[in-house]
């Protein structure tokens, strides 16, 4: 059994092991390597017969490249990144939604912006609000319903509302978003919408409604099939996850399936007409963010997997491996290694389906986005698998079909007219970016990752087929960054002691030093010695970096506007779920009064003077 599970995993392209960052080699088990063939759909006992293998073309000479706007090849863009969610106005339900984020896209045009970029849009679990992870997808093709601005769905003025206007302004003025409470006040509305639309509707608007059903065929009949029974399973005292429910309804093909669709298609149908509603206002958002003269428009970006309790899952798709997930094996940074908890696209399956479950997530999240970026794009060459029942210790590297991926991009971002920045952070295989980025993908600089032995990279060794930033949605804000505010919440939650969080405190101090000196010796700062002694991130530092970063040859260089508005706190805070507010946070300014924030207005103008449109 041995030898034949070690032939079966060279033909099905298991790596044999990996090197750790300390360069040591770590072997990957016979058992482990079984439990991927299987997960696979390879058996390993010789009685059935086997699928083919995906073929792993040479890549040496790719040809396809990706779409890039005229523009680009000559000139600098920049823009804003955000969570969607996060945005505040003096109109929203407490949850940023696509109004909002057509607003920000208008006024960001105005300062000489061309994008807003966003974290992923994907549908999520409506009838189990309190997920909200937008990295941990229901589905990958579908949208959140809970972004939808139920204020501008047609017919809202016709419909009583009695009390919402205080339940919002409650909304509004929590200082976390209250997800369930948020769904609680925003789907009844949106049922007496649908109710409203199916009574009153025009015709016209029925039809186009009807024509979206059709455009969208099966793979939106199921997803909201789906949703309306996990509805009623949450009801019956399950909850959202098909894993969960009763065996017969964990397979949509099930007779008991088929005689619940028969009597909810009206619920189905209102899952579907809230698909309809959120694709709408998003274009909307994208159409309004052109009109108002951004050159791009909204950057949306793709999770890497999807959750295997999700819609995407429980369709049951040839392409997706159930009985793995992804993450990376351990380094110094997680002795243990990261389980993401998510599904991934199996590569026999896909060569199977000639790539198009792969092509039809891209072409769903490139449908009303100018820039895509990919997470952990290492995924289109290989990802580290973990088979059910081993931890992220006991995984295995899988390649993927990485031309074939490659080309797959580059086709649709053709179609589509969408840039792609593929990101290449964390454990990159040798010559990875250099691919991607011949591939016409753009790669992701951080400046966090630009130090080495105490010299930051100047601005001019940056990469000109890239986009900058300075940090991220997983990483600390500048002023976060700049008064350690990261590592005190590692310690806060037990994932860091304290002798180690000392230790890390006077590296992060001797880092900001090194920063001061990179930023005064490129002229970006004026030098000042009260700048090393300052507790807090001093203003005109945050500028410099802004300034420092512009300064770079990369095609696009975001902000984020937590780092423009001087915030401490991150969105995120890897590792951590409950102990951190993750995803919760609202950013600290409503967007009506973003131009009366200082470093707000002092960083756009630092950028855009840099960056100018031509």
């Amino acid at each position: 059994m041995p030898d034949r599970v070690d032939e079966l995993a060279k033909r099905y392209h298991i790596a044999e092991g990996y090197i750790r960052e300390r360069g040591d080699w770590v072997t990957t088990p016979d058992e482990t390597k079984a439990k991927v063939l299987r997960a696979m759909g390879v058996p390993v006992d010789g009685k059935d017969e086997l699928p083919d293998p995906a073929q792993i073309r040479d890549i040496a000479d790719l040809s396809a490249s990706a779409f890039w706007p005229p523009f680009l090849i000559d000139q600098r863009s920049w823009g804003f990144s955000v969570q969607a969610y996060a945005l505040r106005s003096a109109r929203n339900w407490g949850i940023g939604d696509f109004e909002d984020l057509a607003r920000l896209a208008e006024y960001a045009a105005a300062l000489g912006a061309d994008f807003i970029g966003i974290s992923p849009l994907h549908a999520l679990f409506i009838a189990e609000p309190r997920r909200i992870s937008p990295y941990s997808p229901s589905s990958r093709s579908f949208l959140n319903p809970l972004l939808i601005a139920p204020d501008k769905v047609p017919g809202f003025g016709d419909i009583e509302t009695p009390d919402l206007a205080a339940t919002c302004v409650e909304l509004r003025d929590t200082k976390l978003i209250d997800y369930p409470s948020v769904a609680a006040v925003k789907i009844p509305i949106l049922e007496e919408l649908f109710a409203h639309f199916l009574k009153a509707g025009p015709a016209e608007a029925k039809d186009v409604f009807e024509h979206f059903c059709f455009e969208q065929g099966k793979a939106l009949q199921v997803h909201a099939l789906y949703e309306a029974l996990s509805e009623h399973m949450v009801a019956q005292g399950h909850n959202a996850a098909w894993t969960s429910w009763p065996e017969a309804y964990q397979d949509p093909t099930n007779i008991e399936v088929r005689d619940f669709a028969r009597a909810a298609r009206t619920r189905i149908a209102f899952h579907a007409w809230l698909q309809w509603i959120a694709d709408a206002q998003l274009a909307d958002a994208q159409a309004r963010a052109r009109a108002a003269g951004m050159r791009i428009g909204l950057y949306l970006d793709l999770a890497v997997g999807v959750s295997p309790d999700g819609s995407a899952c429980w369709q049951n798709g040839p392409a997706i491996a159930h009985h793995a997930r992804i993450g990376c094996p351990p380094d110094p940074f997680s002795a243990q290694g990261q389980d993401w908890g998510l599904v991934p696209f199996s590569p026999v399956g896909l060569s199977e389906a000639r790539l198009e479950p792969f092509r039809a997530v891209l072409r769903a999240n490139m449908r009303y986005s100018g820039a895509l970026r990919i997470d952990h794009a290492m995924g289109l060459q290989r990802l580290y698998w973990i088979p059910d029942g081993n931890t992220a210790v006991d995984g295995a590297y899988v390649a993927y079909p990485f031309r074939d991926l490659l080309e797959g991009v580059a086709a649709e971002s053709w179609i589509s007219q969408t840039i792609v920045i593929g990101e290449d952070l964390g454990t990159v295989p040798p010559a990875f970016s250099d691919t991607i980025v011949r591939a016409g993908l753009l790669s992701y600089q951080v400046l966090y990752f630009s130090e080495e032995d105490g010299v930051w990279r100047a601005p001019h060794a940056y990469r000109r087929e890239a986009m900058v930033c300075a940090s991220t949605h997983d990483l600390p804000t500048l002023r976060g960054w700049w008064t350690c505010n990261d590592i005190d919440w590692r310690v806060k939650c037990a994932r860091t002691t304290e002798a180690e969080a000392l230790i890390q405190r006077q590296d992060r101090m001797r880092d900001r030093k090194y920063l001061l000196d990179a930023l005064m010796g490129t002229q970006a700062l004026d030098p000042d010695p009260a700048y090393a002694q300052a507790e807090e991130m001093p203003d005109a530092v945050i500028l410099a970096v802004h300034r420092f970063l512009a300064a770079t040859p990369c095609r696009l260089l975001t902000v984020q506007i937590d780092d423009a508005l001087g915030v401490v706190e991150q969105a995120n805070l890897p590792g951590t779920v409950d102990e951190h507010p993750n995803w919760r946070r609202k950013i600290a300014v409503p967007i009506e009064e973003l131009g009366e924030h200082s470093l707000f207005r002092a960083v756009a103008d630092t950028v855009a003077a840099e960056r100018p449109k031509s």
